[in-house]
């Protein structure tokens, strides 16, 4: 669970989260681009937790979806979690 939780893209959009919202904190006014700034955050933590579940759902040996980048993968996570 660690690999997971401290995954660069996790980690990443956490800390790009945090400049945000230090941001947001001053008097700075709220333009159209802080709005694409937050709608960029949201996609790229959305992408960061769909990659941490494709690969968990893979090393369980349960199936992923056609379009995730674990696709093909299944079997090599699948046992390196069983050596372990």
């Amino acid at each position: 669970m660690r690999s997971f939780i401290f995954g660069s893209g996790l980690f990443s959009s956490l800390l790009t989260g945090l400049s945000l919202l230090k941001t947001a904190r001053d008097d700075s006014p709220f333009t159209w681009r802080t709005a694409l700034a937050w709608a960029s955050w949201g996609i790229t933590l959305a992408l960061a937790i769909g990659s941490i579940v494709d690969t968990r759902r893979a090393s369980k040996g349960r199936l992923v979806d056609t379009d995730s980048p674990i696709r093909g993968s299944e079997e090599k996570l699948l046992k390196k979690r069983l050596r372990r």
